[in-house]
């Protein structure tokens, strides 16, 4: 849910506000092993994560030394698509696997472009759910849902998600990060036309996707790492990952780097992009 800066690829350390742990944290978390949520976070220079995450983020900043490049590569998307998607007209969001919230958040971003914007966030990692709501507490124009997106019939049943979905506004969706989570038996692209479907013509989706085919050694070591996490991951290249797309119409300059998804004027990196993330928005038919 969180972009790691306001503008290009600064971390922001948050962990000088955070909430005492116990509002955070709740009481059936398993802090011993690590979850790609909370590593993400640590990654991006959040503080919602334990000693376990830390040492497994330690561990894939050794076999991939740009993992943090990696991690803002793909937030920095997030902001851009969901700026675009604003500008687009679009006023209504919803955030599967929408981790964890420090600052930056979708609600925020859209509302620069339109004050009545909604968001719904969804994710079934408990600490990335609690301190949703503890930080949107009382907005009314957004609501946070505990569901895992491989249930599409159980998110798209929930009351808030079918208020959101329940006109023929356009949507924007988005699916970011979150497949390289999912196994092949787990039908991605399947799961990408089940939300499509219920979402009215003209919508958006913003899918991004990690992958090895810059670092096939790093990433299959980072594979191992979390391989006995509650999070497995699996890497796509290029030709796995396009099929995410088969049922929308790709905008300009289709599936990319993330980094070269539409970037900031003036904003570049000397050392190029990032490369480990593949990342498009298309247009529902």
């Amino acid at each position: 849910m969180i972009d790691a800066s306001s503008a290009g690829d600064d971390v922001t350390d948050t962990s000088a506000w955070l909430p005492d742990q116990t509002t955070w944290v709740p009481a059936e978390t398993d802090t011993t092993r690590p979850s790609a949520a909370r590593v993400y976070d640590f990654l991006l220079g959040g503080g919602h994560n334990f000693a376990a995450d830390r040492a497994a983020a330690a561990r894939i900043e050794q076999v991939l030394p740009n993992a943090r490049r990696v991690a803002r590569s793909n937030r920095a998307f997030l902001r851009r698509a969901v700026r675009f998607m604003a500008e687009q007209g679009i006023t209504r969001f919803l955030d599967l696997g929408s981790g964890i919230p420090t600052v930056g958040n979708v609600h925020e971003i859209a509302r620069d472009a339109n004050p009545e914007s909604r968001v719904v966030y969804v994710d079934f990692e408990s600490v990335a759910v609690a301190h949703s709501r503890l930080l949107l507490d009382g907005d009314e124009r957004t609501a946070v849902v505990e569901a895992d997106l491989t249930d599409p019939g159980t998110v798209l049943a929930d009351p808030a998600v079918r208020a959101l979905l329940d006109t023929d506004e356009p949507v924007g969706l988005l699916l970011v990060a979150v497949f390289h989570f999912v196994p092949d038996h787990g039908d991605p692209a399947g799961l990408v036309g089940r939300y499509l479907s219920a979402l009215p013509a003209g919508s958006l989706a913003a899918i991004s996707h990690l992958t090895a085919d810059f670092d096939a050694e790093g990433m299959a070591q980072v594979a191992e790492t979390m391989a006995n996490s509650p999070n497995p991951m699996f890497f796509r290249p290029f030709d796995r990952v396009a099929p995410l797309f088969a049922e929308l119409d790709l905008v300009e300059p289709g599936l990319v780097d993330a980094d070269l998804w539409r970037p900031e004027p003036g904003v570049t990196d000397p050392d190029g992009p990032a490369r480990g993330v593949y990342a498009g928005v298309g247009r529902v038919r």
